[in-house]
């Protein structure tokens, strides 16, 4: 508690006291500045977050205007409103924090400034006119002659007065004081008190919102997925289209005019003399459709039936204008003389219209069932493809059932690189982390590739935590339960992955980097043998990813794994950033490792993440030559076919590039999840130098064919 101003120094008057108040003034006059600095910073604020309030607003506004294009599908649709109602109710929730926030400082500092200060101000100036009254008095008396005994009664009986009075008013303004040197700080706190509770109230009503809407985002997010797959295909086979009209001569292939509707038969540009103006030519939209000659003069105008009935009309060439490839429609009603621009277009056309009359007169019903029967079977929707869930396979490995952090039933989300899963919560925590300590993935939401899911469920959060959280009960550490604070669950993580302060230690003290030297080998040792628990182990203990090894001409543990062959080996390093470059001193990287030893599931997996297959030994052979020499069918395979695959998608542009070829992306799933779930049958196929390849009836022969 501060020191007040002590009445009985106040009747004193001490020089100790009048320095006590002086302070105590001056507190006041600082403590005023400041409230009203904080009250004007306040109503800055709020007023700042009114116009954000406003934009936001605005901006939501314009937001919905976007959902029209799904008003069709109802499940996006529905989602999209409950966002839109969540992030309304967000935008409620804020303007709720900015009136409690004003409330909590403006009102309630203000009641403080206009309760006792205007007083207090009063009480001071009558203190300092009364002392100075005192001081008067008291000079007056001390002026007075002995001698003159009235003026010297009556000066002390003034001074007397005046002292008694200047006592009252000092206790007062002393009491004033203290008064609100007290509850300055009680109302400050309260103050303070409030805005944090509007904060937490608001940020707790907002954690709410959020969870209630997960559900939605969960289907949201599925919808994305199967948006994002039919959107992939359609754009292919637009690529397609596309690539196969470019390729097509439009001058002199009459298949380019041909309609896109069932009753089309030729549509496009031609010029129409006029009747009138007999040298005026305007180009002309002309659709031959349904026994009829229609066209359009533009976009804009609606379409004009130019003959009814071409059964009423003679066709015929015209050639003796100035005009070049120009043909004739003769009817009893009308003429009219049309232009195309090439010879062949214009027999296309006369082709078409003595065709479309001859059809007429012949009444061929039967054609018209067939295209009816024909659209129904171009119209047949296929049933998207079902990816497979990987919540039920990552939750049946032991210990996967719970939250690797806090111990939360049914996980959902899941770090590739430490193998765990994790809850909503614990899952933000390592996000925080950086993905170069832990890669989160949702279980439900992202997809999973085979070598990801079988490494979470070989290591999980038994094993992990078996490495993480050996010393905790040496450390005195408590591990967080479900309900703990965000704050200790925070600390909990940190310490276990960031720190590692709970990993089983050796006993000798490292020595000028000779510790992290022996966990590098020991992680390239493992590796080779491709021992998870002790990959995870020496990692936990500071083992280097991209370490070389000296011993071992300078390899790193990924070239390791590439050259035991155990591909889990090889995704748990990729996944905790392993250099997939990385080239020992005889220049041979993983990839050239993994084709020397002819492990082809490694080979795949090393170039689907991104290797580079041109890269050269200090031999001059990059992993082809390699695959070559040693006579290995499979590897040659995929490596021709990613070579082959990057020089298409280098020569043919935008066709390239939206996506890898179809044919290219199915061989190396097919090679995956056979490396993945049948190893054996990717036994090594010979064949000779001159190429004549020998027959391997465990070999995987026909991996392009989909029957198999």
């Amino acid at each position: 508690m501060d020191p007040l101003l002590d009445f009985e120094e106040c009747i004193k008057d001490s020089p100790e006291f009048r320095l006590t108040l002086d302070q105590f003034e001056a507190d006041v006059s600082l403590v005023e500045a400041q409230l009203n600095k904080v009250m004007r910073l306040c109503g800055q604020m709020v007023e700042a977050g009114q116009a954000y309030n406003s934009a936001n607003q605005v901006f939501l506004s314009g937001l919905a205007e976007l959902f029209v294009d799904h008003k069709k599908d109802t499940v996006v649709m529905s989602c999209l409103n409950q966002f839109s109602q969540g992030l309304q109710e967000m935008l409620n929730f804020h303007t709720m924090l900015l009136d409690q926030t004003q409330r909590a400082i403006s009102q309630q500092l203000t009641n403080l400034c206009s309760q006792f200060l205007p007083q207090l101000s009063e009480t001071k100036k009558e203190f300092v006119r009364i002392r100075e009254d005192l001081e008067t008095a008291a000079v007056k008396n001390a002026q007075v002659s002995r001698h003159k005994s009235v003026e010297a009664e009556r000066a002390s009986h003034l001074l007397l007065a005046t002292r008694k009075c200047s006592q009252h008013f000092a206790l007062d303004y002393c009491l004033q004081l203290n008064s609100f040197k007290t509850q300055q700080k009680i109302d400050v706190l309260n103050s303070v008190f409030s805005f944090v509770h509007a904060q937490f109230t608001f940020f707790h009503q907002g954690f709410d919102l959020l969870r209630d809407l997960e559900p939605t985002m969960k289907t949201m997010g599925a919808q994305l997925s199967q948006l994002s797959a039919n959107c992939s295909a359609k754009r292919k086979e637009l690529e397609n289209k596309h690539l196969l009209v470019q390729q097509r001569d439009a001058s002199g292939d009459p298949m380019m005019s041909l309609g896109s509707e069932s009753s089309t038969v030729l549509q496009g540009y031609l010029f129409k003399r006029s009747r009138r103006k007999p040298k005026t030519w305007k180009r002309c939209w002309v659709t031959l459709r349904d026994n009829q000659l229609i066209y359009r003069k533009s976009h804009k105008e609606d379409a004009s039936v130019l003959f009814e009935d071409l059964r009423l009309c003679a066709v015929k060439p015209l050639e003796h204008i100035e005009r070049r490839f120009c043909l004739e429609l003769l009817s009893v009603q009308r003429c009219c003389v049309l232009q195309a621009d090439s010879e062949q277009l214009k027999m296309a056309w006369l082709s078409a219209l003595q065709g479309s009359i001859d059809f007429a007169y012949r009444e061929r019903a039967d054609t018209q069932l067939t295209q009816a029967g024909q659209h129904t079977r171009d119209t047949t929707p296929c049933p998207p493809s079902q990816r497979q869930a990987a919540l039920g396979v990552a939750l049946g490995a032991p210990g996967n059932q719970r939250c690797c952090d806090c111990g939360e039933e049914e996980p959902r989300w899941a770090s590739i690189n430490l193998g765990v899963t994790l809850c909503i919560e614990c899952s933000g925590i390592h996000r925080s982390l950086g993905v170069h300590l832990s890669k989160v993935r949702s279980l439900t939401l992202d997809s999973w590739e085979a070598e990801q899911l079988k490494l979470l469920c070989v290591l999980g959060n038994d094993v992990t935590n078996r490495i993480y959280e050996a010393q905790c009960s040496e450390e005195g550490r408590t591990k967080p339960e479900p309900d703990s604070p965000r704050a200790e669950k925070e600390a909990w993580i940190r310490g276990k992955y960031v720190e590692k302060s709970f990993v089983q230690r050796s006993a000798d003290p490292p020595v000028s980097g000779r510790h992290k030297d022996e966990a590098s080998l020991r992680l390239y040792r493992a590796s080779v043998v491709g021992d998870l628990v002790a990959m995870v182990t020496a990692l936990a203990e500071g083992a280097e990813v991209n370490g070389s090894v000296g011993e071992e001409e300078g390899r790193t543990a990924l070239i390791g794994a590439a050259v035991g062959g155990s591909l889990l080996a090889c995704e748990f390093l990729l996944q905790n950033g392993a250099n997939i470059n990385h080239r020992d001193l005889r220049g041979r990287g993983a990839l050239h490792a993994a084709a020397t030893a002819g492990h082809t599931g490694q080979v795949c997996l090393l170039l689907k993440r991104g290797a580079n297959q041109y890269a050269v030994d200090e031999r001059g052979q990059d992993p082809l030559a390699i695959a070559v020499e040693t006579a290995n069918a499979d590897i040659v395979t995929l490596l021709r076919m990613a070579r082959m695959n990057e020089e298409m998608r280098d020569t043919e542009g935008v066709f390239g590039s939206a996506g890898d070829d179809q044919t290219f992306q199915d061989i190396f799933r097919d090679f995956s999840n056979m490396a993945s779930h049948d190893p054996e049958r990717l036994s090594r196929r010979q064949f000779s130098r001159r190429g004549e390849e020998e027959e391997d009836e465990g070999g995987l022969s026909g991996v392009g064919n989909r029957s198999e």
